[in-house]
């Protein structure tokens, strides 16, 4: 058997009684009934069972799944590893390294906190609207308008203002001008410290040490969690060359190490790269079951927690890509 349903999960907390309630991720409750569904309904294979299939050494059972973590978040350890633990089962962590050594707050979720602060979008796309036109001449950017008719386009799970808040802040605007702009956001909807927050948010080094002394799998996510198909080649190669030195100061088995796209952000020439540098298996945001024969090894497709019961019923709806 070749078919693997692979789910991915993001924020899984206590929302509702957080500081954050408006952050997007799956109740803690709701991530137990979820794994009760998957128990009663998969068989949860470990990394090194799809490894073993994807080099012919062996066949994974009829409706497999493999659980996947982004972004390496402080509950993944306090909250989900106990129950997977529990469980008996494994997971995938995939972590920036950056939040770890430096202790910095991934853009990505300062923009995350900065919306779940809101009391409504409005005041922060007026406010970035604002900012684009006191900047325009320094970074030659282009009227607000333009911007906003290319990337405010709607998801299955955002509006087209939050993403087009997301999409700017992310990587439309130059670097320098995107940092800028995220602390500014930050500091005013948020307000709390960045190292203060980072250690709150983000697992530490003896955690995720933790974690790959128990037999979970901990993979690559980038150093910085930038868009890598839109890094030049250097500086591709130095992103992921530099998160696998994190992993190998963690105890992961360099042999077999494994990749999550940041942002679903693949293209041919990040393939090549991560096959140069000996990647094992890559993980994307494309939607769909994968298939160990038919899909490749380094983009393979994953559900999203959202998918699946208590939230919704979607997963019968996908087929293999």
């Amino acid at each position: 058997m070749s078919n693997l349903t692979i789910v991915m999960y993001h924020y899984v907390r206590n929302i509702k009684e957080s500081r954050y309630p408006g952050i997007k991720g799956l109740e803690l409750e709701q991530f137990i009934e979820q794994m009760t569904f998957f128990n009663k309904n998969y068989n949860i294979v470990t990394m090194e069972d799809v490894l073993d299939t994807e080099k012919g050494l062996s066949k994974l059972p009829e409706k497999s799944m493999l659980l996947t973590f982004d972004d390496g978040y402080s509950e993944h350890f306090s909250l989900v590893y106990p129950i997977l633990k529990k469980m008996g089962v494994q997971g995938s962590f995939f972590i920036p390294a950056k939040t770890v050594i430096e202790h910095k707050i991934l853009d990505v979720n300062k923009i995350h906190f900065i919306l779940s602060s809101l009391k409504g979008i409005d005041d922060l796309v007026l406010s970035l609207k604002n900012e684009i036109f006191f900047y325009k001449e320094q970074y030659n950017l282009l009227s607000f308008e333009n911007y906003f008719n290319e990337f405010a386009i709607s998801t299955r799970f955002d509006s087209k203002e939050i993403i087009f808040v997301k999409r700017m802040l992310q990587h439309v605007l130059p670097e320098k001008l995107r940092n800028t702009l995220s602390d500014k956001f930050f500091d005013k909807y948020v307000g709390v410290q960045e190292p203060i927050f980072a250690k709150e948010l983000y697992m530490n080094k003896h955690q995720i040490e933790h974690l790959v002394r128990d037999g979970m799998h901990v993979g690559c996510h980038g150093y910085d969690h930038y868009w890598w198909n839109k890094l030049n080649t250097s500086s591709l190669h130095q992103e992921i060359n530099k998160s696998k030195d994190f992993l190998q100061s963690v105890g992961c088995d360099m042999s077999n190490w494994t990749a999550c796209y940041p942002y679903g952000s693949s293209s041919d020439d990040v393939v090549e790269e991560l096959k140069r540098q000996g990647c094992r298996l890559a993980f994307t945001t494309e939607i769909g079951i994968a298939n160990l024969n038919l899909n490749s090894k380094y983009l393979l497709p994953r559900l999203d927690t959202n998918d699946f019961p208590p939230k919704s019923d979607n997963y019968v709806n996908y087929s293999v890509q």
